[in-house]
């Protein structure tokens, strides 16, 4: 196995890791390792009309129950999640129906898996994997001592996990309406769209549903405008709503990969994006992204730049679990100096 020297610098990113707090306060995002059983205690309820299923999981040693679960939630106000130091609800379309899980964790570590509505045996059912619970990352260690950067990241960090939803069009339409644009821009579109198209989801905590692919495929393009989003994601999104249930029988990361990628306006970045939540892909790259390879240029290889072909060099090590890393990088704090000016913000409804 390849190992990787200290290069330039490396002692400082490696001093700046040690001395990250790992916070229970609720990040942007990230991932981390290793698996536990789960699901101790399920129970049925039909208080009213609404269908309750409640399960009980067990987190492994230092789960960390904030960073995990952010990256389920869009920043800025999300209509569709909420996430709290020890709290966190996700409504859903699910297969079955519409529904709404609520993780909520004890002083012990416990957590609690409710589930409401027509989809609540199903998120019942995927409650782990939406906790991280199912993150395997039993290869992980061993690839990450071969870096001291990544080794350090991935102590500091060992309790964060990647999250699977198993529900593909929702993620496709954080990842279409962040393509290319500010995270401001893309997060208050995709709110807009949430609020606009959403219905209330069952269960307590006034969530709305994700927007209803149908709903949106039978909408004008034109229609989007004023939400934030010009023709040209908003054909994007239009096509992915059209086949959105084909989207949804995909089995696995790679034959949503192969579908996604053949639709136009949607390319390698979006399909990752949505892959590695939706099927918690650790090693899904997002090739073509603004940041990520400079950041993994700098982290890996103290190199203030990169392209995609050299990112993916320096990840090639971590093959399986490259996505992680990326995550790890960013999880620490590790950013390439910046020499030019930030991407402004525009208003496309003001067009």
């Amino acid at each position: 196995m390849p190992s990787f020297p200290l290069t330039d610098g490396s002692s400082e990113r490696l001093q700046a890791i040690r001395t990250t707090r790992v916070s229970d306060r609720p990040p942007m995002a990230l991932t981390g390792s290793a698996v536990r059983a789960i699901g101790l205690a399920e129970k049925e309820s039909y208080g009213g009309s609404v269908h309750e299923v409640t399960r009980r999981l067990t987190p492994p040693e230092r789960y960390h129950f904030g960073r995990t679960l952010a990256p389920l939630v869009a920043p800025q106000f999300d209509p569709v999640a909420r996430l709290a130091r020890d709290e966190f609800r996700l409504a859903a379309r699910t297969p079955d129906g519409p529904g709404a899980i609520h993780l909520r964790r004890a002083g012990s570590g416990e957590i609690t898996a409710t589930t409401y509505g027509p989809g609540a045996n199903w998120l019942a059912e995927h409650a782990a994997a939406i906790a991280g619970l199912e993150d395997d990352v039993t290869a992980f260690p061993a690839l990450a001592a071969s870096h001291p950067v990544v080794r350090q990241l991935a102590r500091t960090f060992a309790g964060v996990r990647m999250p699977r939803t198993g529900m593909l069009f929702h993620r496709v339409l954080r990842a279409v309406l962040e393509q290319k644009v500010t995270g401001v821009e893309a997060f208050r579109a995709y709110r807009k769209i949430a609020q606009r198209f959403g219905e209330p989801a069952p269960g307590p905590g006034e969530l709305l549903l994700p927007p209803d692919p149908a709903a949106i495929a039978a909408t004008p393009y034109w229609a989007f405008h004023p939400l934030g989003v010009e023709q040209r994601r908003t054909q994007a999104l239009l096509r992915a709503a059209q086949v959105a249930a084909r989207l949804e029988e995909c089995p696995d990361s790679a034959d949503a990969t192969r579908r996604l990628t053949a639709l136009p306006g949607i390319g390698p970045w979006t399909a990752a994006e949505v892959t590695r939540i939706a099927y918690g892909d650790a090693d899904a790259v997002s090739v073509g992204d603004y940041h990520v390879p400079n950041t993994v240029a700098f982290g890996l290889a103290g190199e203030a730049r990169g392209s995609d072909e050299r990112m993916l060099e320096l990840l090639e090590p971590f093959r399986g679990h490259r996505a992680r890393v990326c995550d790890l990088l960013a999880a620490g704090g590790i950013r390439a100096p910046r020499f030019g000016p930030r991407m402004p913000i525009r208003s496309f409804a003001k067009f």
